[in-house]
């Protein structure tokens, strides 16, 4: 999903460079989309360039060299097929918690309500983040605001789950 992501940042930026594109995707916290670390990035940037998606423009900036980056026409065409792709799918969300959770009266009990807590820490900071970006953020357009406030849904349901989980747990 990175390459979608960058292809269409650079249709709403073009002439962007590397840097920029990356610094876009953490301001716009594309990261409740896709999970990707700056190594990922750069990565699907340089695929994207020897697949001739993209091409660099060499521009000067001030006193140094930068390569800025523009879609191609074939380019286009793997955003085009890509938006399709993700756009078409409707694919189950699914937590690798569920794993563990068929396996736990086969774990000790202290240990799995410690891995409870775990999950219940990481959720509200997770609804922290979200609550932060919804709450502070006005640039955000329309509709990723509108998943983000879904996505914060989601997350208050997962806690309340968890939380009553916990419960369950502890009382046997």
């Amino acid at each position: 999903m990175i390459p979608l992501l960058i292809l269409g940042l650079l249709k709403q930026k073009p002439g962007s460079y590397g840097y920029e594109l990356l610094a876009l995707m953490e301001e716009r916290y594309y990261k409740y989309i896709v999970n990707f670390t700056k190594g990922s990035f750069y990565y699907n940037l340089q695929q994207l360039e020897e697949k001739q998606y993209i091409k660099k423009v060499n521009q000067l900036d001030q006193t140094r060299e930068k390569h800025n980056y523009i879609i191609t026409e074939l380019g286009d065409k793997e955003f085009e097929k890509l938006m399709v792709k993700y756009g078409s799918k409707t694919d189950y969300i699914n937590l690798s918690f569920y794993a563990a959770m068929l396996f736990t009266d086969e774990y000790k009990k202290d240990e799995m309500i410690k891995l409870i807590k775990i999950q219940i820490k990481q959720t509200q900071s997770k609804i922290s983040l979200l609550e932060q970006t919804l709450h502070h953020n006005e640039t955000i357009p329309a509709y990723f605001k509108k998943m983000l406030e879904n996505s914060h849904s989601h997350h208050l349901v997962n806690l309340e789950w968890f939380e009553g989980l916990l419960e369950d747990i502890k009382n046997g």
